[in-house]
């Protein structure tokens, strides 16, 4: 492919992450974190009194607990400012909770997701898909033939109200509380969207079901909740996709992920994102397995101005198993804290964690894991592999795995390696007849394959095209 075409593909996908659309809204609140904003925004949804109850308990956890800053090399959250954020905008869109027929959404919201590549990835790859746009979810759908099997996948406000039991049962109560961490509480006080996913006992969703999360107005906070629920023997695979253009003034993404794995089920919980610089990305998200279930994360995390997310897995039944395979991209004034967190608290479980990062131009990736092993999990095993890059000597990348073994009758393995790109590879290469730029990106595709490689070709593809415009300008 000639250097033009080169430009052309990149100038492309480049322009699907950085367009801005003039913010059209139905409601907007107020900046900052107050009780009335919570009463408001609850009262615009229409929630149930027990909802609003869990907002107010979870801001009154939010206001009494401290701004993380003590951990060693983790991301300045100083300039995270909560009364400086707009918390929720509701789009203007005629139907609430979101139509089914993508014709039906208004033209800026589906020129923007049309942009975003959404319509062509539902037609080729996709038994369902839920848009999300600033605050919520504009469209959704799912094709039939799940529905008939009893499948739900529906955006999280539809969800409060049309499978109440399901979701008092399971929303912040024993996964992520929000006493978990600050915020996890902001999370549970604000939260506004995201997906909601049942799938019954012994059912296969043979393709990946996906939500795409937009935010595009200016210094906004977006804190979509995902909620999925698969029963004893059933199969499912969720792909989340993130965006936000660039602006001067920083946005916030504090979602909240709870997921639980039933006996012998396999859930796969696949993310792409490509934050603008501006943004704070500071996520919670946990599964819990029971007896013989399947947990994959699958993680690549691009842009964002400073990223704190550690998915973790609760091995609660004998012989479940999870596996991470994360990377983390850095470049200048970035700060990418990402890593992975792992409790066996049943015999016979299994872990695996692997981890690639890749820093340049002074940029920090930095592994941050804990592996928990409780007593009485015998038989159980865990392997932790943890690969660097680097393009340069003002670039960073630490690895901090913590490791807590309270068996003896267990297998624990961890492995560690950071380094250059090499120039007798770049060589090797040359002399195969690639320029310089071409051998280095080759590398680093070589590097992140075993994410790509789980990936549907589409977004195995995107996530490529993405890490090459993270290089672009950096090579040389």
């Amino acid at each position: 492919m000639s250097s033009d075409q080169d430009h052309l593909k990149e100038t492309d996908t480049e322009a699907r992450f950085e367009f801005k659309k003039e913010q059209k809204a139905a409601f907007v609140a107020e900046k900052g974190l107050t009780e009335e904003t919570i009463r408001v925004i609850s009262e615009d949804k229409d929630e149930p009194e027990w909802m609003l109850e869990r907002r107010l308990r979870a801001l009154k956890q939010y206001q009494k607990m401290p701004m993380p800053t003590d951990w060693p090399g983790q991301p300045d959250l100083s300039k995270v400012n909560v009364d400086e954020i707009v918390p929720y905008i509701r789009p203007d869109v005629e139907v609430r909770g979101g139509v089914d027929d993508w014709r039906d959404l208004p033209d800026d919201i589906k020129d923007t997701f049309d942009k975003l590549g959404i319509p062509e990835a539902e037609k080729n790859a996709l038994s369902g898909v839920g848009a999300q746009y600033e605050s919520e979810v504009v469209y959704q759908n799912m094709q039939e033939r799940w529905e008939e099997k009893g499948v739900v996948f529906m955006n999280m406000d539809q969800a409060v109200q049309e499978h109440e039991d399901i979701v008092k049962e399971y929303f912040m109560t024993k996964c992520v509380p929000p006493s978990d961490n600050k915020f996890a509480a902001l999370h549970g006080a604000i939260w506004s969207g995201g997906s909601f996913v049942y799938v019954p006992e012994d059912v296969t969703v043979e393709m990946p079901v996906q939500a795409y999360f937009r935010m595009n107005s200016e210094g906004m906070g977006q804190f979509e909740h995902t909620l999925i629920v698969a029963e004893k023997g059933s199969e499912v695979h969720y792909i989340e996709g993130c965006s936000a253009p660039k602006y001067s003034a920083f946005n916030l993404h504090s979602g909240g992920v709870e997921v639980f794995v039933g006996e012998d089920a396999h859930v796969q919980y696949s993310t792409v994102q490509n934050w603008s610089k501006n943004t704070y990305n500071l996520n919670t998200k946990r599964a819990i397995v029971e007896k013989g279930g399947r947990m994959e994360w699958i993680s690549g995390s691009m842009g964002s101005k400073a990223t704190m997310l550690y998915p973790a897995s609760i091995l609660k039944g004998r012989g479940a198993s999870d596996n991470h395979i994360t990377i983390a991209f850095a470049g200048e004034g970035q700060n990418i804290d990402t890593g992975a967190k792992v409790y066996h608290n049943a015999p016979e479980t299994k872990s695996t964690i692997e981890s690639k990062s890749i820093s340049k131009d002074g940029g920090r990736t930095n592994y941050r894991g804990l592996v928990h092993i409780a007593n009485g999990a015998k038989n159980s095993s865990t392997a932790v592999e943890c690969d660097a890059l680097m393009f340069d000597n003002e670039s960073t990348s630490d690895t901090m795995p913590y490791m807590e073994i309270n068996e003896s009758t267990v297998d624990v393995a961890h492995e560690a390696t950071v380094g250059k790109i090499g120039d007798e590879d770049i060589f090797y290469l040359q002399s195969r007849g690639l320029d310089d730029d071409d051998a280095k990106q080759m590398i680093v595709s070589g590097f992140i394959e075993p994410i790509t490689e789980e990936l549907p070709i589409e977004y195995a593809v995107e996530l490529n095209r993405l890490v090459e415009l993270e290089m672009e300008g950096s090579l040389g």
